[in-house]
């Protein structure tokens, strides 16, 4: 059971490097439920791409991780709310840079969103969207991130 991995998924390899070139993001999965009682996800576009996916950055200097996710939060995505301090997953993936990839996994903290801004920093680089979990889990593109998002559990 160990050894399992989800359908699809790529499993990174460090080739020669370090595991200390392995990168940790923190991502946030931001929802609300609407007035009809149904769950929605706020998925944002990746600047290079355009793929569909979560708010994820770097470590912040003086932030928890949580706060780290919830700060990309509004500046990805224009979404800001109460973070949970515990972590629903982790995913790993290939953040592509101009001259190679690099090894990097995302823990992922759960933001109940509470305000949607019409102004945030990176509005001109991304799409923002609300969708369901059933359309989230079709757009995005990362198995590992898909199943964070089929298990969640607001809860």
């Amino acid at each position: 059971m160990a050894n399992m991995k989800p359908i699809g998924a790529r499993e990174i390899e460090l080739g020669g490097a370090a595991k200390t070139e392995l990168r940790t993001q923190f991502a946030a999965l931001c929802y609300r439920v609407n007035s009809s009682g149904k769950l929605r996800f706020c998925l944002v576009t990746s600047r290079r791409s355009g793929r569909w996916i979560v708010p994820k950055g770097w470590p912040m200097d003086g932030q928890t991780p949580a706060d780290a996710a919830a700060t990309e939060a509004y500046e990805e995505a224009g979404v800001s709310g109460k973070i949970a301090p515990h972590p629903v997953g982790v995913f790993s993936y290939y953040k592509v840079r101009s001259e190679d990839e690099l090894p990097c996994m995302a823990v992922v903290y759960p933001l109940k969103v509470k305000k949607v801004h019409r102004k945030w920093p990176e509005k001109k680089e991304r799409e923002r969207t609300w969708v369901s979990r059933k359309k989230a889990v079709a757009m995005i593109s990362d198995p590992e991130l898909r199943q964070i998002i089929e298990r969640f559990d607001p809860a």
